[in-house]
């Protein structure tokens, strides 16, 4: 069939069977994973035969396989890592999609023919973002979900990579790998693919109501098709891996219509999933209130009996996708000979020598009646020729052989899996080097906190950007021990933020802290000294080792790294831990406070509560992006002795008045108890 726009849809497949409601609903590529180090470990997935017979069946039918390789990873599951990547070489998929430096150094060092794709996880929102990941060697970055169309096109048009975007299923409501809610409070870490969806739960901004401030309408831009395909994005990616088979379904033909310029059946769609309806938006640029909702008992309800038998049939039998074209040669004396044509050159087929025909000679209209039968094959016969001497006979028998030799052949050429090259290289790395604990840096959210008379005391006194800029004369004679904290999230802010730093370091000061990759690539575009954030999600020695390639100067380490792993950890550059803060559980571009009570109610004292009545208190940031806090304070001031393996601590402010930073201060050097509830995070219990 024709189609009128070339753009890929991607589609979800969290077993089998959505495999193939996906092909069979007209997906130009999958994306899955195998049963680990995936951002779904609780979809079903995939074993290592069922996945290699998953490739082959996808490209028998001209469909590409992207392998999701997006979590952060361990130490010591760099071993599972290289047999997984060898896997992935073998059954020759087409792209890695992967979230973690480290792994992206390690497939680069395996097989640097696989071509890479960089995961929501990533945090890619800029431009700058992005060609940091080109330049190691990403062919392609999935943007975050929280992107306007104009932020699209503009990375798309600057970058000169393949863009892939979001365009249908579920939106969490924090920025992606940049949520710590399930690990913090569940131990489910989203960044291990484990998330439990705590958000999903009731967390009302109104005292004594029930509600569900934290829980976004699925994503639909299915109206938007025409104006994404002029965007100059790749490919659009349909979310829902642990979703049913029929959703996929759904999805995918309805997008696939779009590409047909055909109207897709959107009612099905909503039926079969959604929560209150769809929202589009993120990518118009209109956040707000209409965009939050929940699964509602007629959502569940509307997907009936007969619209889900309905989807079921779109994929119980194979269709023909690729027409055929035969040529048959029968002549005495030499073997029967069948050329078959598909669209990926001819294969030959041999078979029997004709016979001396006694009462029927084989005629052209006879041998079709065998070569067309080609049910339960994605061929159809189209067209058949032939060169057939007169008064020879072949039996049908040696007809349908000739015919399956054929099919045969043309389903190898169009699997084209091609095998990709592994090179089984060891991974080496620096021997441990001996570290001590006497470092000290603190992060402030406002200048007004820091303590002074503590300020000899710190190595680094870390400031939001914005902040240095509001009171640089006062902060210049400290500029060599500031470091400057851009924005987390910069879509549409980006060059302001280069700016701010190209001033600032004029000025002298010449440090930079990195939490996502477009502030790497600012801080060496500027020639400052970056300086790794515990939001990079940094988890073992190869993202070490890669942070230390790209110039920073040290790296705070994730926070979801247990003492013990932390130990295990190699690397020169200097690292540190986070003993201290109420750190951010999620970092959030569409308020949940603004959209109930709008922004004059708040005053920047604003708090979410729980079901079991716990309180989380949201940070704004100028209006740009908010941060929302966990209830309890990390506290590992008194466990300094488990963390003697790193070279510095972090103390975390972030709305604690200055006497309040001071205590804490006091109280890390003293070894000091907390005050009041705490938690030791995951320091200790871990993360699944």
């Amino acid at each position: 069939m024709r189609q009128k726009h070339k753009i890929e849809i991607l589609a979800p497949a969290g077993n089998v069977e959505s495999v193939t409601a996906a092909v069979l609903n007209g997906a130009d590529a999958v994306y899955l994973g195998q049963k680990a180090l995936n951002a779904r470990q609780n979809a079903e997935n995939f074993t290592d035969e069922s996945f290699r017979e998953t490739v082959r069946f996808c490209h028998l039918h001209g469909v590409k396989v992207y392998q999701t390789l997006n979590t952060v990873v361990f130490d010591e599951e760099f071993p599972l890592l290289r047999k997984t990547v060898q896997l992935a070489c073998e059954a020759g998929v087409d792209a890695l999609i992967v979230q973690d430096f480290g792994v992206l150094r390690a497939v680069r060092r395996l097989c640097p023919q696989m071509r890479v794709h960089a995961s929501t996880q990533m945090t890619v929102h800029t431009v700058q973002g992005a060609l940091l990941l080109k330049e190691l060697g990403a062919k392609r970055v999935v943007l975050s979900r929280e992107l306007s169309k104009e932020q699209i096109r503009e990375i798309a048009e600057q970058t000169g990579l393949e863009i892939e975007v979001f365009v249908h299923g579920a939106l969490c409501m924090s920025v992606s790998g940049q949520c710590y809610m399930s690990a913090l409070i569940g131990g489910r870490s989203g960044n291990k693919g484990s998330c439990a969806g705590t958000c999903r739960l009731p967390f009302s901004s109104v005292p004594g109501q029930e509600r569900y401030d934290l829980s976004l309408k699925d994503n639909c831009l299915a109206g938007h098709f025409e104006e994404l395909c002029g965007l100059g994005i790749t490919s659009l990616k349909i979310e829902g891996r642990m979703k049913r088979p029929e959703y996929v379904a759904a999805a995918v033909s309805a997008y696939a219509a779009l590409k047909q310029g055909e109207t897709p059946d959107m009612e099905r769609l909503r039926a079969v999933f959604s929560r209150s309806g769809f929202t589009d938006g993120y990518f118009t640029g209109k956040t707000g209130a209409d965009m939050f909702g929940y699964r509602q008992k007629e959502d569940v309800l509307s997907a009936t009996n007969q619209v889900l038998s309905n989807l079921r049939e779109t994929y119980r039998k194979e269709k023909p996708l690729f027409p055929v074209r035969m040529h048959l040669s029968i002549k005495a004396g030499e073997p029967a000979r069948l050329s078959a044509e598909a669209g990926k050159g001819t294969v030959m087929a041999y078979g029997d020598v004709p016979q001396t025909a006694q009462r029927r000679p084989i005629t052209l209209e006879s041998a079709k009646e065998a070569l067309e039968k080609l049910g339960g094959t994605v061929f159809y016969l189209e067209d058949l020729t032939g060169k057939l001497e007169e008064g020879l006979m072949l039996p049908r028998s040696a007809l349908n052989e000739l015919r399956r030799e054929a099919v045969t052949k043309l389903e190898a050429q169009q699997k084209n899996s091609s095998e990709i090259t592994f090179e089984d290289r060891p991974f080496v790395f620096t021997e441990p080097r001996k570290r001590t604990l006497r470092g000290i840096r603190a992060r402030f959210e406002r200048a007004r906190q820091i303590p002074w008379e503590w300020l000899d005391r710190l190595d680094w006194v870390i400031l939001p950007i914005g902040e240095v800029w509001r009171h640089a004369k006062v902060l210049l004679p400290y500029s060599s021990k500031i470091i400057l904290e851009p924005e987390r999230f910069m879509a549409g802010t980006e060059n302001r933020v280069i700016e701010q730093c190209r001033a600032l370091r004029e000025q002298g000061f010449i440090h930079l802290s990195a939490s996502n990759p477009a502030h790497i690539q600012i801080g060496r575009l500027l020639s400052m000294q970056v300086h790794g954030s515990c939001f990079l999600n940094c988890t073992n020695s190869m993202s070490i080792a890669q942070y230390e390639e790209l110039g920073l100067e040290d790296m705070v380490l994730s926070f979801e790294l247990t003492a013990q792993k932390i130990k295990r950890l190699r690397g020169t550059i200097p690292f540190g831990f986070v003993a201290y803060g109420s750190l951010p559980l999620m970092l959030l571009k569409n308020c949940p406070v603004k959209s109930v009570k709008g922004c004059a109610a708040c005053q920047g004292k604003s708090v979410l509560t729980d079901r079991t009545g716990a309180k989380f208190r949201v940070l704004c940031h100028d209006r740009e992006y908010q941060e929302l806090l966990n209830s309890r304070v990390l506290w590992l001031c008194d466990k300094k002795a488990d963390f003697a393996h790193t070279d510095f601590a972090l103390l975390y402010f972030t709305d604690e008045a200055k006497q309040s930073c001071s205590e804490v201060l006091d109280a890390y050097f003293a070894g000091g108890p907390a005050k009041g509830e705490f938690t030791r995070g995951l320091a200790y219990r871990g993360i699944q």
